[in-house]
Parts: C-alpha cells; structure tokens; sequence
C-alpha cells in the first residue's frame, strides 16, 4: 500500500507539506482487528456462561445474517450504477480525446488556421520538391555521413523517389509578438508518403532502403531579413523545435532539422548564412533539480516476496540538450540538488522534458515523466513548484526553473560573479556568469600539408576543458565552415578561447589564435567581427570570426516578493563554529611491545641429509588489531636477542589478543613454525606493565622474553620534557623511536574550496600527514564544501618538532589547497586541544577547512630509571655469549678490536660517582694551533715534451700522452691525460694545507712546464670576503676544483655528562668536503681528546661543521651544528666555548675552539722548469726572494674610461634610396614556337644593380606587357655617385634571353630600353632624406600600413645607426683563458658581426665599428647585442627597444650598457641613434599627384565621419584614364558597398555618366554607422560599365578601403574629413590594389 502525502494551508498561504508516512505493518490496524473478533466471540460466550437457549441464539443470527445480505444488496446496486456512470463519462471523454487528435490543429486551437489551398499548391510543385529534397541527400547530407565515420566514407544514395503523395500542412499558426523584420510561422504537417529512398555502402557491400515514410510534427518556419527588394524575404529558415513522430527515416536526417540544427535556404547573395543558421539564442534556463517524494518502488527481494524501494535518476531534456543526474540509492523520496543549465532558441515551443528511471543493474525501470513549458520559466522568470509525474502510480519531482536573460553589456557582470559564488551545487558544476557563441566564417591563405598538397582544414574551438570540432572542408586553402559554436562562461575575466585550424588528420596543425574574452568585455557590444591572424602559420594566413558574448542576468525586480525571499534565504547557510565528532574519539590508547629475545628455540635446520642436527634462523611475527610486526632474522641461533620494539594504537574494546608467532627463515621452501603465545589485551591494560618469560606453545621447547606495556595518556605537557629526555637514552635494533604521545585528529568539513580549472566543482579528498605516516579520507562527490567527519590517530614522536600536514585535491591528482599546523601549537592550548575553522594555503581567501586536533601525552610508570637499568642487569646473564666486531678509524691508522658481549657485561655499567671538577671556560690549544698555510699550484701548460711513443717498431716517431704529478710532502695530485700532444694545456688547480715551508722545482732535461705557485696567506677579519668570493667566480679549471675562500681551524678539546651507556664513545666531524674521526676514549661521560683539524671553506656564508658523537657507530649520543657565518661576526672570527650538545641530556656539553682565517690577494710567481723524459717533478724548494709581501699592493695604472663614444665623422650620414618598380610596355617577343614559324610572347623579369648590390624581381609568364608592382631599398652614403643599371631579361630553362636595358635614371619616368627594338620600363626612384625627430613618424606609419607590394616588402619608416665600441670586464671562458670577443646584432630578420680577427684575447675587447638597420615599426621593434667568445661560447647580451629612442632627445642613446647574463661589472659602450624617413610620397600620394601603372583607371574619393550623427559620409568626385574599348568612352557609373554587410542596405551608386573617359560625378552617400564598428568595416568601391554586354565583365575596376583609420581620429563632435585622392582601379580578377591611400585628417565644422 502507498499512502499519499498530505498537503496543509498555512497562515501565509503558502502549501507546506508533511513528510510521507512510513511503509510497514502498523500496530494499531493490528491491535483493532484483534479487538473486532473478539468482540464477536464474546457473546457466544457470554450466552454459554449464562446457559441461554440455543434457538434463541440461531433466531438473533437469522435476523442479522438478513439484515446484511439486504445492504450488501442495496450497496452492489449502487456500486453498479456508479460504475457504469463513470465508464460512460471515460468513454465520452477518450472519444473526445481521440476526435480531436484525429482533427487538425485548426479546429483545437482557435489561433491556428486552416490553409487547404497550400495544399492544393504542394500537391501541383511536390515532384519539384522532391529533386530539391534528391539533391539535398545527395549533395549536402550524404558527405555530412560520409564525414562522420571512416565506415561510412563509400556511403551513397542509389535512388532517392519521393512518390506522388504530397505533404499535408493540417494548420498554420502565425507569430506577431516576435520581431518587426521577422515572419514567424507554425507550420503543423502530416505526411504519409510512398516514397522510396535506398542506401549503399559499397566498401561492406551493403544495401539498404526504406519505403513510405510518415512524418508527423510541427515545424517552424522563419522569413528573414525582410528586404526592400524582390523576393522581400532574405532566406528561409526551416527546423523542428521538437523531434517529429516519424516511421522509417533516418536519423541523421530527422537530426538535421531538429534544434539547434536549421535549414537555411538563402533567396539573396551577400547573406550571412552562419548567423541565420545559427542566431543569438532567446535565454538560458537555469535548472535546479532539488528533490522528489513517493516514488514507485521498483526493487523486490527474494522473488518479490519483500518489497523494497528505487534507486532513482532523472534524464532532462531540452532539443538535443540532455543530462543525467547521479542515482541515489534505496529511496523513494531522493534529494539531489543538482544545477543544469540550457540554451533556449525557440520561445514559445520548447519544453523540457523529465523522465525518472530505478537504477539497476541490467535494465533502469521507468518511474514516470513530466513537461515543462519554458514559455511559462520566460514570463514568470523563477518557477519554484512541485510537478506530478505521469504514466506511472504516483510520485512528484521539484524543480526550481530561473530564466536567464542576455545582456549585452557589462554593467552587472560583477554582482553576477559575486552572486554565483554562493550558489551550490553537488554536481560540481558552477553556475555560468555568460555565453560566448561563436560564428565561425572562413579562412584564407591557409599554409600548405607536406609534399605540397592541399589541407583539409577544419577547426577545434577550446574553451577551458570544453572542445567543439567544425566540419572539415576537403582540399582547399580557403575554406569555409560558416558555422556556430556556443560555450557556458564561468568568469570572461580569466578565460580564453583557443583555436586550433588543423588538417583532417587532428595531426598537423595549420594555425593556432588565442582570443583572451576580457578582449571581448572590452568592447560596447560584447562583439569581435573581424579577421584574425593566425599563429604559427603562413604570413598571410587568416581566419574570419564573430565571437559574441552575452551575459546572464536573472531579472530579481520581475520576481515575486515570496519567490524572492525564498532566493535569499537559499543562498547560504550557517556554519558551525566547531567541530561534533562521535563520543568514542580521542580515547584509543598505545601499547609498546618490546620484544627481548628468545631461549631453547627448537632447531629446525638439518645438515648432512638430517645426520647432524643443526640450529634455526628465527624471527617473529606479532599480531594485533590488524597490525602485523616482523622482527628482524637471528642466523644460526637458538637464543637470539632481538632488542625490537613496536607500537600500535588499539581501542579497549573486549576480545583482543596479541599473538606472537615464531618461525625457522628457509631460503627454498616455506618457514618453519617453531611456537605461538596468544596474550589477552584486557590484561595488559589492568597490568599496565609486564615483563616475562611467556612459553611457547605447540612446539617442544622455547620461550620469548618480551615486556609489554600499555601507555597512558593525558592531556597535559607538564611531564612532557622528562618523557622525551627518557626515551633519548633507550636504543632498539630496528631503529624504533618511543612516541611520546598521541595525536587525535578529526576533519569533519571544508568551505568556499576553488573549483577546477575546467570550472566544474572538485571531488575533493584529504590526506593527513604526520611524518612518515599518511592516512587519506574517502573522496567527497563534486561540490566545494566537501564532509567528511572521519577521525584519525597518529604517533608523535616530538611534539616540539612534528608538523601536521593536510593536502586537499581533486580524485588525489590536482591539488586545491594545503593546511600545515605544527604540534608545538597545541601545547600552548587548553587541554592540548585546537578545535574551529582553518585558513587553507594555496586556494581562495574564504577556503577554509573545520579541524580537531587533540594531543595526548604519554606518561611514564612509576619505575625509576634506576630499577630498570637493574633488570637489565640481571637480564644480561642468561643472553648467551655472541661474538661482535667494532672498529675505530683515527687519522693515522686503523685498529681493529674484537670483544665479546660477556666481556662487555662483566665490567661494571655504572660509573663511581666522581668528585666535582671545575670546567675550563676555554680550551687550551697547542701554541702552533692555525698556523698553517695554504699552498695553491695551479698547473697551467707544458712545452717540447720528449715525444715517447713511436710506431711501426720505432721507425716513425710518435708524441706523447703527457700527464703531472705534483707531490708536496705526503700528499701526491695528479692531472689528467692529455692524448697526443707535446705541447700540453691541463689548467688545473690543486690546494693543499702544509707549514711555513718552500720547496723549489728540480731541473729536467728537456722540455719545460708552466707552473703557478701561490702562498696563500690568511687574515683573522672578514673584510677581504667579498673580494675573494669575486675573484672565486670567475676562475674556472678542467678539474673541476673551485679556489677556497678560507681556512677553518677546529680544537676539539672535551665534553662532559654525556648519557650512560654501556659502550665505548667516540667523536667524528664533518664538512661538505673533509671528514675526520677522532680517537676513542675510554669509558667516560666525560671524555678528552685534545685534537685539532683543518678544513678547506669554499663558501663562508653556505658550509656547517657537523660534529656527531656516537657509540659502537650505530647509537648516537649527541650532535652540534656549527654554521660557519656564525664566525664572520665574531671577533677575531673565534669560537671558544662551551656547546650544549643537541640530542643529548640538557647537561650535555662540549668544549670546542672554531677559528676562521680569510685569505687575502697575493702575488703570482711564475716559473718554468724542464721535464725530463715525462718523469715526476719533485718540489724540492721555493725561493722566498721572489715572493713579494701580503700586504704590498701592487699599483697599477687606474683608466679612465670615455663616457661616451667616439664614430666616426660619416657616422649616420647615410640616406635611403627607394626603388618602386611598376611596370613595362612592348617588349621584344623572345619566345618562338613551332621552330620559329609562330611568335610567342616572354616570361620578363628585371635585374636592378646599384652599388654592388642586386635585386631582382619575380618573372610574368607569357606577358609583352607585365606589372611587377614591387619595391626595393637600399641604404647609401653618396646618392650622386652611385648608378642604377637596369636590365630586362626573359626566362627560359637554359639560358635567359636579354630583352634590353637602361642606366642615367631620374627621379619618376619611363625607360626606354637600349639594345633591344622596343621596350619601355615604368620606375619610380625617390631618395629619403632623414630627420632627428619624431613628428613624422605617425604618418610614415600610415603609409606604410596603406602600401602593398607583389614582393610583400614593407616600406621603412626610420633607419637605426649603431657604432659599437668597446666592453670592459667581460668573463673569462670556461677554460680560464680570456676571451676572443665578438658581438651579434639583431634587429628583426637582419644580422650583423664585428671581426672577430680584429680582437685579440682580452676582457676589455674594443672594435669601433659601424652598422646600419631598416626599422619598419620603431614602436615595437628592438635591437638585441649579443657577446660570444668564437661565436659559440655567450660572454652576455643586451637588448635595446627603440621605443627608448623615440622618447631621447635627437633621438640617440650613447652610453654604456650593463650586460645581461655576465658579470655585474660587465659593460658595453654604444652609440644607438634613431632616423626617421621624412618621404614625399606621403604628400604625393595625398595630392594625388603620384605617377602610377596604367592599370583600368582612377577614382577620386573624398570621406567624413560626424560623431554627433554618427554618419559615415562618402563623396565620390570623378574618375580619370577609365578603361575602354572605344574611343568614345564607356557609360560608366561608381557602385558603393559596405562589408562584411553585403545586403541590399549597404549598397550605394552613382548616376551613369554616357560615353565618358573622365566623368565626373560629384555625390554624397551616407550611412549610419557606430564610430567603434567603422575598424571592422570595408568599403568596396567598384567602377562598373552600364553598357557591358551579357557574355563581358560589368565591372572595370575596384579598390577595397579599410575604414580602421576613421576609429584612429579623435572624436569631438566635429568633422573629420579623410581626403582621399586619385586611386588605380584594378581588374577585379587580378590583384586588387596596387597603391592604397593615406589619411589626413581635417577639422573644420
């Protein structure tokens, strides 16, 4: 039985609903039937017990058995009367229900209207629509099949017949709230057709067909844009806002007319296809799938005999939009809490449909659907409200629907993204603050695959972790796709669209564009239409697209005051302030198993077949809670000692036990069990401490010694420091340490976490670390305010050092945030206990994470240290004896030492106490104590070495493999081998420390070596550090060795109370590059060794001296750290005192001397000697005569360096010489064909030769008279001087043919050819001046952004004169020798090097050269310098932006330059001086006065924009030299377009000027335009022949004009006029411009 849940009124109005009541047997029905049948036996009863007369008992029950057959009668009459009432109203309503859906739509709604002519008008053109429909399988639809798997590439359609059975349209509905420029209809069709379609897929041999298809649904059908032209309507629109009923057809087809996909079927050139088939869409529903109540239960047990519940999903559907909730399990009443967003196109007619499914295993049960109109969301803005669900028993689902509406603006895009970060969801999908739709039009110029072919380009769009792929368009580089991408925005502020243009393969990519969307934000109207160039691709490669942002705003104004506080009150809940953990946390407590050893093991290892019996090779294994502990293997013994301790924390919960488990180690087979104990853990804890023998059982004989102990705990530090100072002096062999304390944690929850990078919300996980242990918590579904409520225990070794680490991420993958809480805070706590809200580091300012953390520390029993040392003592008799070895390494040799264990336990393991000694404040070093030196040999090079090696049998003489050995006093250095060579280079370095002695080089025989001997003496002050440290980095050798910066004396004099132990004691220190042992004391706490050592220091302010006391080499007993920086501020750089010793007792401590000595600069004595048959070379004696003082300085000569440089007189004298090359006329034919019987034509190109320099332009097949159209430049020093040659030669695949050529060129003219018949050659020569100052420079810009060359060349706007003179302390290389130096500069794609030949080996290098560069953009462009040593080996760089330039007087920059990547003291000398060209062509061009190719004629156009109309106006004057067959002109007139807008709208022309060469016109157009759309605007401007017949061209010429330059004039409500001169008019099949114009701007009112 289902009961249904009741709903109440309350005060307010408001319906609130009570909770199902719970399924199950009740106690009440029960108790009440018990009641009724015992009421109806009591008078049976009663009449027995008062011995009444049966027949009078049988005449009562007569009498009420009729009276109840009458009403059980009276009440079937009725019930049959009922019945048949409501089966005739549900007979008369579902015939109703069937009459009207067997009606039109017509006669249901009174707004549709019947059009039975459309049909009389589809059945007369249906076999004209069925070739359209022929064409569109085949031609559109079918490759779009073929595209979308590699299976169906031979895809055809063999026939495709629509039959003769028209389509019907039942009713026609008319939409008039939508648009003005808009016709919307409903058009509700109903077919049933013979048509015939059949399919072949040639590749599998398969073939297939449908016959009479049926198609029933309602399609909308859209006429735009309205125009004021024939046919009025642009294109038609045509799609399915649901998907239709149909029978036998395919999907792909159904799918291309359902939303979003639209048939667009344009009716005039010029539209833009990509946004009528894809506009703006109407809103965005927010969905938020909050929860349901009593569904069906679909889950039976036991074969239906128990009845269960659901595991209930929901699937939401908007057109193609779909999404699936997450199940959740046994429940009828789930609540989810989910958010979905979708895109609406079409409002009034899409419905979002639901339908809830049981989750199981094979096959989802249906439990119910539901509709929901948006049209409804779209008026009411928020739809909060419970729906029925239908086709099923019961059950209801809530959904809260928000409209979202698209603003094109950004005036609250702020309290959006403040308002979305307070909304949930678990899901983990956050709310979006914006759309991006993206029209994606074409791309041009698109670089070609490998091997030259042709791409099949296609486009990836990503936007964070979202990717949408574009259809692919084949063997072009001008594709184009003309389609639409739409994208969910979480904050347009930090992200970006990426686009990859790649080849069909997804393999090679053919261009890349980054487009960050605050790019967008910054524009009025959200938009970016214009063509992008593309990255990593060809020069001139570009892609075409409309990216369109529109932010989402939920309208709270048009929401009903109790809607609205319903939206409040869900923004955010309370958080708790602490944390509510279960009552059992924090009271686990710590057992400490201490495992001794073992006696009378049983013997498990056979020898000799089992003839002799031999002994075991235990360990053992302890289980407890879970935990397993394995011991280490004892070799060959039946009474091991183990001395192992290990720790587990338990819960005192009854029933546990401690097993310990014995076993033989086996290499082959498995381990031999050799006895178990089971100890109950009940009694371990009531004992608290137990040490004892425990029998092994299942086993002969043996037993294991252990000591168990179970810790108590408190929540106090008072005892702390004697706990750990205890468990300092104990010592195990697995290396165990005591814990001393436990640390409870409990994580319980986490707030305001950061989503991912692809905006969904994070599966966040914790892990805990402690040290070496990690405990992770299990992984939260999608949300940023994960719970967990999970507790864990960790051992603590120091509180005082440990640190808790929490990690936060995402599936243990990305991390999100992190949490470090040091234990020592939570000694300074309460109760040992932190408990509220954390900060977390590496997320968001409001991450935050609800913590516990509880320290308990351990407590020790009371048993003094005393009575345990005791035990130990009695313990010791019964370990049998065991051989150890322990060795001592001192400086001077090596002793090896064996005793026995028995031995040790016989001596006495406490010392007598002793009288009080007074302690010495300092040590008292020998008198020699730091007074060595330091030797430094630096082995530089040897010459004529003997030559040793001789081949074939000494015949021919060979050389040698030269290596030196350098021997002072006891120690020995030996360089590396140099392979064949007599004239060796090792530039190696050694260091050794010796007393106040010299020894001399013996004399050899032949050959000398090139030595360097330096005594490096030291200083007790710091102040020379930094000099040494200097002159340290810049000195390099071949092994490897780095000059010391100082020496550091130790004295290790004595130490006092250190811990008791019964071994030996010995010291050992050590650096990053020495280590030293001292000798061992006898036994003492306080030992004395009196010693004294030295250490090479390469870097005072980096190295330590570590000094660790140790016993037996593996029980520390104490360490000192001594950083050497430590010294550099003491005086006299001495340490003299006592150090407490860190790991020790507190009274530990020991007496140490550190004494600091820098070196200081000293001079080099260079000395060579002879080496006599490659023997060593013995040091026998140094003479002091040639040493020169420590503190003699040796004077040298102080330069004075130039602070400027010093070119030469010529130096930026230079000018620019500009070559335009336009065109030639008649020249020689030299191409024959036939033999020579017919004249052919020539392939010309042109060689101009100027001052040794040559340019040549490209060649013109087949053309008498060519256009070249390029442009050259050349920089020179005496314009006068120089002469232009020119020649003109045809190409042909042996040898070219000369076709003229012509010298004495002038400033602008035509050439004739010399040495040839005819031929003339069009040039335009100008020499640039230069000027010092910038004024200019905005307009030299300009033109050059206006000139386009066949040769892609690009005018220069400046020239950029360098003089490089000189560099002082560049580094030396990595050899140590000084560097050969040359510079590198870079500017753009042109390279220049000094001589390097000019420079010999110095770290000052000077060169006093000159170069020049073209600059094409100063204010972006940089000059770089680069110094190498041969080119190979970087010395440093500079980079110098001329941007610097521009804002320097004159325009030059002349001083050093401090060098990147060398020496802080390394710079270079540079003069940079700045020219601009100051052309003419810039006023030729605006008067209009510059000489041009003689192409198809001029056009003079004149342009203006008013900001206060917001007008563009044109003004076509006239044209001149038009293009015509006749001599008596053309009737010609000027057309006007504006793109990319190519309708009816934007168009303009002229009157038609009658038999005209130069007609004039004189007529002003305007058009309404925004100032900011003009930059991505084009203006077309074509001149068209009114009397061109039908088989001609109409148009002559035409000039494409970008408007950018208009949005680049300062706006103040006045007039700009942009004077445009005369313009050559192109063919419109060739290219297009050959010069554009220039702007300048003219305010007047």
């Amino acid at each position: 039985l289902s009961e249904k849940c009741s709903t109440s009124k309350t005060a307010d109005g408001a319906v609130a609903t009570q909770p199902a009541k719970p399924k199950g047997i009740s106690a009440v029905a029960v108790l009440w039937t018990f009641g009724k049948c015992l009421s109806a036996l009591l008078p049976v009863y009663l009449a027995g017990y008062y011995r009444v007369s049966t027949s009078l008992l049988v005449f009562g029950m007569m009498v009420y058995t009729g009276w109840k057959h009458a009403r059980e009668a009276k009440e079937a009459r009725l019930k049959s009367a009922i019945q048949l009432l409501d089966d005739e109203q549900e007979y008369a309503s579902g015939k109703r229900s069937k009459i009207k859906r067997d009606l039109p739509a017509w006669v249901n709604f009174p707004d549709v209207e019947k059009v039975e002519w459309l049909n009389k008008v589809l059945q007369q053109v249906w076999p004209f629509v069925g070739q359209y429909l022929e064409k569109l399988l085949v031609e559109t639809i079918a490759p779009s099949i073929r595209a979308s798997s590699t299976h169906l590439q031979t895809l055809s359609f063999t026939k495709v017949d629509m039959g003769d059975k028209a389509m019907k349209v039942v009713g026609i509905k008319a939409h008039t709230e939508n648009d003005k420029g808009q016709v919307l209809l409903d058009l509700y069709i109903n077919y049933v057709g013979n048509a015939e379609i059949n399919v072949e897929v040639k590749r599998y041999f398969c073939k297939a067909g449908v016959k009479g298809i049926q198609l029933h649904g309602m399609m909308r059908v859209i006429l735009e844009p309205l125009i004021g032209d024939v046919p009025i309507v642009g294109a038609v629109t045509m799609f399915f806002i649901q998907r239709p009923v149909y029978s036998m057809i395919m999907d792909a087809i159904a799918a291309f007319l359902v939303l979003p996909n639209r048939l667009v079927v344009p009716l005039v050139p010029g539209l833009h296809v990509a946004q009528l088939r894809s506009p703006l869409p109407r809103g965005v529903v927010r969905i938020h799938l909050l929860e349901a109540q009593n569904l069906a239960a679909k889950d039976n047990y036991v074969k239906g005999v128990m009845a269960g519940l659901s595991d209930p999903y929901v699937i939401l559907r908007v057109g193609p939009q779909t999404f699936t909730s997450k199940h959740i399990d046994n429940t009828d009443s789930p609540k989810w809490g989910e958010i979905y967003e979708v895109i609406v196109h079409e409002v009034p007619g899409q419905e979002l449909e639901v339908e809830v499914y049981d989750k199981d295993p094979d096959q989802d049960d249906f439990l119910g659907r539901t509709k929901l109109d948006l049209g409804i969301v779209k008026k009411s803005i928020v739809v909060d409200d419970w729906y029925t669900l239908k086709d099923t028993p019961s059950g209801r689902i809530h959904f809260r629907l928000e409209w979202l509406a698209l603003l094109p603006n950004t005036d609250r895009l702020e309290q959006i993204l403040k308002r979305n970060e307070s909304v949930t969801s678990k899901n983990a999908d956050p709310p979006s603050s914006a759309i991006l739709v993206v029209y994606l039009d074409k791309a041009e110029a698109l670089p070609m695959k490998k091997g030259n072919k042709e791409p099949n380009p296609m486009v990836q769009l990503s936007v964070q972790d979202i990717t949408r792929e574009s259809k692919t368009c084949y063997t072009t580089v001008n594709p184009e796709w003309e389609e639409a991408f739409t994208f969910f925005i979480h904050d347009p502020h930090k992200q970006d669209i990426d686009i990859q243009v790649k080849d069909a393969d997804r393999v090679q990519t053919l261009g890349s564009l980054t487009i960050p969307l605050s790019r967008l934000l910054s524009n009025s109207n959200l938009s970016l239409d214009q063509w992008f160039q593309l990255d990593n691709s060809g020069s001139a490669s570009r892609i075409y697209i409309n990216s369109v942002l529109r932010v989402l705003w939920l309208d709270e104004e048009r929401i009903s005051s109790d809607m609205s506080s319903d939206l409040a009150a869900g923004l955010s809940s309370q958080l708790p302030q602490q944390t509510s953990p279960h009552p059992s946390f924090a009271t686990e407590g710590l057992l400490r198993i201490h495992l001794l050893e073992g006696q009378n093991l049983v013997p498990k290892d056979n020898l000799m077949g089992g003839m002799v019996k031999g002994k075991s090779d235990p360990y053992v294994k302890i289980n407890i809670g879970g935990e397993t502990f394995t011991s280490h293997v004892i070799k060959g013994n039946l009474n091991p000692t183990w001395n192992e301790m290990y720790e587990v924390i338990l819960t005192q919960l009854p029933g546990q036990d401690l097993l310990v488990e014995v076993f033989d180690k086996d290499m082959d087979m498995k381990d031999d069990f050799m006895g178990r104990l089971k100890i109950s853990l009940k009694d371990i804890i009531d004992s608290q401490y137990t040490d004892q023998w425990y029998t092994l059982s299942d086993v002969k004989s043996g037993r294991v010694h252990l000591i168990l102990e179970w810790v108590p705990t408190a929540s106090e530090s008072d005892t702390l420091d004697q706990v750990i100072q205890f468990y300092s002096r104990q010592s195990y062999q697995n290396k165990a340490v005591p814990s001393a304390g436990l640390l409870f944690v409990y994580i319980e929850q986490a707030d305001g976490l950061p989503v991912k990078k692809s905006g969904k919300e994070p599966k966040v996980g914790a892990e805990l670390i402690l040290g070496e242990t990690s405990r992770k918590t299990t992984v939260c579904d999608r949300t940023t305010s994960p719970k967990w409520n999970e507790a864990f225990t960790y051992l603590v070794r120091d509180p005082r050092e440990d640190i808790l680490v929490v990690k936060f991420s995402h599936s243990w993958t990305l991390p999100i945030a992190s949490l470090v809480v040091p234990i020592r805070e939570l000694l300074s706590e309460p109760e040992l206990v932190l408990d509220q809200w954390f900060h977390l580091d590496g997320a968001s300012p409001e991450s935050q994470v609800l913590l516990k953390a509880e320290l308990k520390v351990g407590r020790l029993l009371q048993r003094s240290l005393h009575e345990i040392v005791q035990s130990n003592k009695s313990r010791s008799v019964d370990i049998p004896p065991v051989e150890t070895v322990a060795s001592s390494v001192t400086l001077d040799k090596d002793v090896d030492k064996k005793e026995t264990v028995a031995d040790v336990t016989e001596e006495k393991l406490e010392d007598s106490p002793s009288p009080a000694v007074a302690l010495p404040p300092h040590t008292s070093p020998d008198i020699s104590f730091a007074s060595e030196g330091l030797l430094r040999i630096i082995l530089l090079e040897a010459q004529s070495l003997v030559a040793k090696d001789k081949m074939m049998g000494g015949m021919v003489k060979g050389k040698s493999d030269p290596y030196a050995k350098v021997n002072v006093g006891a120690v020995a250095f030996k360089s590396s081998v140099i392979k064949e060579n007599l004239n060796p280079v090792w530039n190696e370095m050694y260091e050794r420390m010796c007393l106040f002695q010299w020894y001399t080089l013996n004399d050899v025989k032949s050959g000398r070596v090139r030595l360097i001997l330096e005594w490096v003496p030291t200083v007790s002050c710091n102040d020379p550090l930094d000099q040494v440290m200097e002159l340290q980095s810049l000195q390099s050798y071949q092994n490897k060795a780095v000059p010391s910066a100082a020496l550091l004396f130790v004295y290790l004099d004595r130490a006092h109370s250190l811990p008791v132990n019964i071994f030996k004691i010995w010291i050992y220190g050590d650096t990053n590059f020495l280590f030293f042992c001292l000798k061992v004391c006898d036994r003492s706490r306080s030992p004395q060794w009196d010693e004294s050592f030295y250490f090479l220091v390469r870097d005072p302010g980096q190295e330590m001296l570590i000094i660790k006391l140790s016993s037996a080499w593996d029980q520390p007993m104490g360490s000192l750290v001594v950083t050497v920086r430590e010294l550099l501020s003491e005086p006299q750089l001495v340490l003299d005192q006592w150090m407490h010793l860190d790991g020790a007792l507190p009274e530990s401590e020991i007496l140490l001397r550190a004494e600091l000595k820098v070196r200081v600069c000293v001079c080099v004595l260079e000395c060579s000697s002879g080496l006599e048959n490659l023997v060593h070379s013995t040091v026998t004696g140094l003479p002091a005569e040639n040493l020169r003082p420590a503190d003699e300085e040796v004077p040298e000569p102080a330069e004075v360096l130039p602070p400027q440089t010093k070119p030469s007189k010529d130096f930026g004298k230079e000018g620019l010489l500009r070559i335009h090359l336009l065109e030639a006329q008649n020249l020689v034919a030299k191409d024959n064909l036939m033999g020579g019987m017919v004249k052919g034509k020539s392939d010309p190109y042109v060689k101009i030769n100027i001052g040794g320099v040559t340019f040549k332009s490209h060649v013109i097949k087949e053309n008498l008279n060519p256009t070249w159209n390029e442009m050259y430049e050349l920089v020179l020093s005496e314009p006068g001087v120089q002469e232009i040659k020119i020649e003109a030669f045809d190409k042909d695949m042996d040898s070219d043919d000369f076709l003229g050529r012509c010298g004495s060129c002038t400033f602008c003219d035509w050439y004739t050819l010399n040495d040839v018949k005819s031929g003339q050659v069009h040039l335009i020569l100008e020499w640039v001046p230069t000027v010092s100052d910038s004024v200019r420079l905005d307009q030299v810009l300009q033109l050059q952004s206006l000139q386009s060359y066949q040769n892609k060349a690009v005018l220069s706007a400046a020239l950029l004169f360098v003089h490089l003179e000189r560099a002082i302390s560049l580094p030396l290389k990595k050899s140590g020798k000084e560097p050969k130096a040359g510079a590198e500069l870079v500017l753009g794609e042109t390279t220049y090097k000094t001589n390097v030949r000019l420079c010999d080996r110095s770290t000052n290098p000077q060169w006093n050269e000159s170069f020049h560069f073209l600059v094409q953009d100063p204010k972006h462009q940089i000059l770089v310098v680069r110094l190498s040593s041969g080119w190979d080996q970087p010395m440093g760089s500079l980079v110098v932006t001329l941007k610097e330039l521009l804002a320097e007087p004159q325009l030059v920059l002349d001083q050093w330059f401090h060098l990147d990547g060398a020496l802080p003291e390394s710079h270079i000398l540079l003069r940079a001086e700045l020219k601009i060209l100051d052309s003419k062509m810039v006023d030729m061009i605006s008067a209009g006065t510059l000489p041009c190719a003689a192409g198809n004629g001029q056009v003079k156009l004149s342009m203006s924009y008013s900001s206060q109309e917001r007008k563009l106006i044109i003004v076509v004057h006239a044209c001149r030299y038009v293009f015509s067959d006749s001599k008596d002109g053309v009737d010609s007139y000027v057309s006007l377009m504006l793109l990319p807008d190519k309708s009816k709208a934007t168009k303009r022309k002229t009157a038609v000027k009658k038999r005209d060469l130069k007609p004039e016109y004189n007529e002003r157009f305007e058009y309404d335009l925004p100032l900011e759309e003009t930059r991505f605007r084009r203006l077309t401007v074509s001149v068209k022949n009114n009397s061109a017949s039908f088989r001609s061209r109409d148009v002559i010429g035409q000039v494409r004009l970008k408007l950018h330059i208009i949005s680049t004039c300062p706006s103040c409500g006045m007039r700009h006029n942009l004077k445009l001169r005369f313009f050559k008019c192109v063919p419109s099949h060739r290219h297009r411009q050959i010069f554009d114009f220039l702007q300048q701007p003219i305010v007047g009112s």
